[in-house]
C-alpha cells in the first residue's frame, strides 16, 4: 500500500533527538529514510542510558523507528563517493551537525546543489547559520533558556524552570518536518530543491508566542505563575484522593462553565452568588473558590473527578503519570502507545504517530540495527557484492 511519502528518499545524517525525531515522522509518513551512521559506532544515542548491554537504548529506539541504517565513513574518500551516489537518488538530506561541520566534510549547500539540484537540504541548528549566535552550540535546556520558555515557567517565588517535554529538540524536529514538506511541494512547481533551516531557539520562540503577545499587551516580562492559567478561576491543579505525587486534576472554567461546575460538585447553593458570578469576582475570591473545589476533588480520585466534570461539560484533565500514559485506554485506542518487536530487544512499548492520515495509516516498525541495511541499500545504488566487500575492507563502510 502506498503511503503519503512513498517514493521520497530521505538521507538522515542526524543524531540524538532533534534531527532523528524529524526523520522518524517522515519515515512514519512513508518516506524511505536512510540513516547514515559512523561505522562501528553509529548514532551516539544508541548508547544513551542503556538499560541492556546487548541492545540499543530505548532512547535511540524512540526516535529512529521505520528507518534503514547505512554505515558510511564520511571522512574517507571512498565513503564520500558512496555518499555522493546516494545523494543523487535522494529527495531530502537532513543534518544536525555542529556549526560548519557539514561544510568541512565537503557537502555544503552549493556542492549539494551540484550533485542533485532537486535535493531539499534540511539543517537543524542550535541558533541557525546566520545571526550573532550562529557559532554557539545548543542542547535542549539552552534552547529553552534562550527561547524564553524558562522565563515563564515555574512558581512566582522560584527560579526559571526547565520543562521535560522536549520543545527544543522534538519541537524543532516537528518544525523541520513542516519545512521539508513545504519544500517538496514547491519543488513540484520549480523542479528544484532548496535549503530548509530550523534553529532550536527559533522553534522555542514560536512556541511561546502567547507570552510574547502578553509582554507587548502589558508592557513587561511575563511573571511565572506556577499552575495558574491566566486569571481563570478555577484555573489550576487540585489535589485528589489518595494524595500521591500525581493525584491531581487540572480544572479550567470559563464563564459559561461556572454553573455546570457548581451543579457537578453539588454546590447549587452558590448559583447566583454575587461573590462568584463573574470572572472578576471569582478572581477576587480565588482562594475561597479553590478551597471549595479542592474540598470536593480531595474526596475523589483524579479519574473520578475527570469523568464527572468532563461529563458535565467542564474542561478537566487528570494528571497522568508516565506509567498511566503507557496503559491509557484512549491512547491505546488511538495507536499512540504501540508494541513493537525488535530483533534484539524483543517487544517494547513506544509512542505512535500523532499525525493520523485516513489514506496513509502508519505501521510502527523497529529502529534499525547499526548497518542492518548496508548490503541492501548499496545494491540498490548499483554496488556489487565484490564492491561492497572492498569498501568494507577499505574502511569506507
Amino acid at each position: 500500500m502506498n503511503k503519503a511519502l512513498t517514493g521520497i528518499r530521505v538521507v538522515d545524517l542526524t543524531n540524538n533527538q532533534a534531527g532523528p525525531s524529524c526523520g522518524q515522522i517522515l519515515a512514519w509518513l512513508g518516506g524511505d529514510v536512510i540513516k547514515v551512521e559512523e561505522p562501528g559506532k553509529g548514532d551516539p544515542a544508541r548508547q544513551t542510558l542503556k538499560d541492556r548491554p546487548d541492545a540499543d537504548s530505548l532512547f535511540f529506539l524512540s526516535f529512529n523507528a521505520n528507518k534503514r541504517s547505512l554505515p558510511l565513513n564520511l571522512k574517507h574518500e571512498s565513503g564520500k563517493a558512496v555518499f555522493r551516489t546516494l545523494l543523487k537518488t535522494a529527495d531530502v538530506l537532513l543534518e544536525n551537525f555542529g556549526p560548519g561541520v557539514i561544510e568541512r566534510l565537503g557537502f555544503g549547500y552549493e556542492e549539494l546543489r551540484r550533485i542533485n539540484p532537486r535535493l531539499v537540504f534540511a539543517s537543524i541548528k542550535g541558533f541557525g547559520t546566520y545571526g550573532p549566535y550562529r557559532d554557539y552550540k545548543s542542547y535542549e535546556p539552552i534552547a529553552q533558556a534562550m527561547g524564553g520558555s524558562m522565563s515563564v515557567t515555574g512558581s512566582p517565588d522560584g527560579p526559571p524552570m526547565y520543562v521535560w517535554p522536549s520543545i527544543g529538540d522534538s519541537g524543532t524536529g516537528m518544525h523541520c518536518v513542516i519545512g521539508i514538506l513545504a519544500a517538496l511541494m514547491q519543488r513540484h512547481t520549480t523542479g528544484e530543491g532548496q535549503r530548509v533551516e530550523v534553529s532550536m531557539q527559533d522553534a522555542v520562540v514560536n512556541l511561546i508566542r502567547v507570552s510574547l503577545r502578553d509582554h507587548q499587551r502589558l508592557g513587561a516580562p511575563m511573571p511565572r505563575t506556577g499552575n495558574q492559567l491566566g486569571s481563570g478561576v478555577p484555573g489550576t491543579t487540585y489535589h485528589c484522593r489518595p494524595g500521591g505525587p500525581n493525584d491531581y486534576v487540572f480544572i479550567f472554567v470559563q464563564q459559561q462553565m461556572w454553573h455546570p461546575l457548581l451543579h457537578a460538585i453539588g454546590r447549587d447553593d452558590l448559583v447566583g452568588d454575587a461573590r462568584y458570578e463573574t470572572g472578576e469576582a471569582r478572581w477576587a475570591h480565588r482562594d475561597e473558590i479553590n478551597t471549595i473545589v479542592e474540598a470536593w476533588t480531595s474526596e475523589r480520585t483524579k479519574h473520578e473527578v475527570a469523568k464527572i466534570l468532563a461529563g458535565a461539560g467542564v474542561p478537566c484533565g487528570a494528571v497522568l503519570d508516565t506509567g498511566e500514559i503507557l496503559t491509557d485506554p484512549h491512547l491505546l485506542a488511538r495507536d499512540m502507545i504501540v508494541e513493537v518487536n525488535h530483533p534484539v530487544r524483543g517487544k517494547y512499548l513506544t509512542v505512535g504517530n500523532p499525525i493520523k492520515l485516513s489514506a496513509s495509516p502508519t505501521t510502527i516498525g523497529p529502529s534499525p540495527l547499526l548497518g542492518q541495511h548496508r548490503e541492501e541499500i548499496l545494491k540498490e545504488l548499483g554496488y556489487s557484492a565484490v564492491d561492497i566487500e572492498a569498501l568494507a575492507k577499505d574502511g569506507a563502510i
